[in-house]
């Protein structure tokens, strides 16, 4: 029971910090978008505008990623299942056959959906939701078959968890599934132990690709 408690703690602990650092990178951010406009307004810019963009874009293009190549998922003795093969991590601008559902990773949309606690009540493009894994979020996803009162439940517990998102998708193969980048579970509602340990070591967790890059300043709904 002591051990639970300090995990709980230490799991609280680290959501407030991100929290914070969310905030503060956005602020950052505000600052710089203020800047950059005066420069503009001022005529200090010369010649093109130059688009920053993350790490991963390597090819800068809009080539439509190749995410129907060899890969398979391994379950654990947890019930996570593992993505064992090529995710891509290219920018594209067009939709992406992923070879499960929900995805779990690959080539996705410049722009990441906002994942700082953020519930949809509409099924979302996966190419943003994609880059939100990326970035080090956990997607929850629910069918038609998942009991209402589940999935308000969990809205709650996703509001208060930042780098999380949620949303239907209501073809995928069970009620309730949690997916981090190469990483999947189902679930069976809020209660379940599985998901507070399954926010407990994806969120931000070790198989981030782009640790500390914003959840918000993406898209919404």
């Amino acid at each position: 029971m002591g051990s639970a408690k300090k995990s709980s703690a230490a799991r609280t602990a680290r959501i407030e910090e991100m929290r914070r650092a969310e905030q503060a990178r956005t602020r950052r951010g505000r600052v710089l978008v203020v800047a950059a406009s005066a420069v503009v307004v001022a005529g200090l810019v010369v010649g093109g505008v130059f688009v920053v963009r993350s790490q991963s874009d390597d090819d800068g293009g809009t080539a439509k990623a190749d995410s129907k190549g060899s890969g398979r998922f391994v379950t654990g003795e947890d019930g996570v299942r593992t993505w064992e093969g090529t995710l891509g991590r290219n920018h594209v601008t067009e939709a992406v056959d992923y070879p499960v559902r929900p995805p779990v990773g690959g080539d996705h949309n410049p722009v990441w959906m906002n994942c700082n606690g953020d519930v949809y009540d509409k099924e979302i493009r996966e190419t943003n939701a994609v880059h939100s894994l990326e970035h080090g979020a956990v997607w929850v996803t629910y069918s038609s078959a998942a009991e209402d009162a589940e999935v308000k439940a969990l809205a709650a517990k996703v509001r208060k968890t930042p780098y999380t998102l949620m949303s239907p998708v209501d073809d995928q193969k069970e009620p309730i599934m949690l997916s981090a980048w190469g990483h999947q579970r189902s679930v069976t509602g809020a209660d379940d132990p599985d998901v507070d340990a399954f926010f407990e070591k994806f969120v931000q967790g070790a198989q981030t690709p782009e640790p500390g890059a914003a959840c918000t300043g993406g898209i919404g709904q």
